[in-house]
């Protein structure tokens, strides 16, 4: 397991500040804690929403996690479009 700092990537902040964390386990699944919450994951390759709500800074990260793994996607529309992971 390996979990660091998401980086900024296409944001105008240079970072997060230790505010959206990373959690990449050996099995390959990946996790995005935005503040205290896990919010959504790569799961065998597919992205999943794990928090049903919204706020901007949350997808300011969730936006930075997408591209951080190249994953098309994000935006408020796209958030609420998405169903919960089961």
């Amino acid at each position: 397991m390996k979990r660091f700092e998401l980086p900024a990537i296409g944001d105008a902040r240079k970072s997060f500040y230790n505010k959206a964390i990373v959690t990449e386990y050996d099995n390959g699944d990946v996790e995005l804690m935005s503040y205290a919450t896990t919010v959504c994951r790569i799961r065998n390759g597919k992205f999943e929403k794990l928090w049903d709500k919204y706020s901007a800074t949350t997808m300011r990260h969730i936006n930075a996690f997408l591209r951080f793994y190249d994953i098309p996607g994000g935006g408020k529309t796209w958030w609420k479009s998405l169903s919960m992971a089961s």
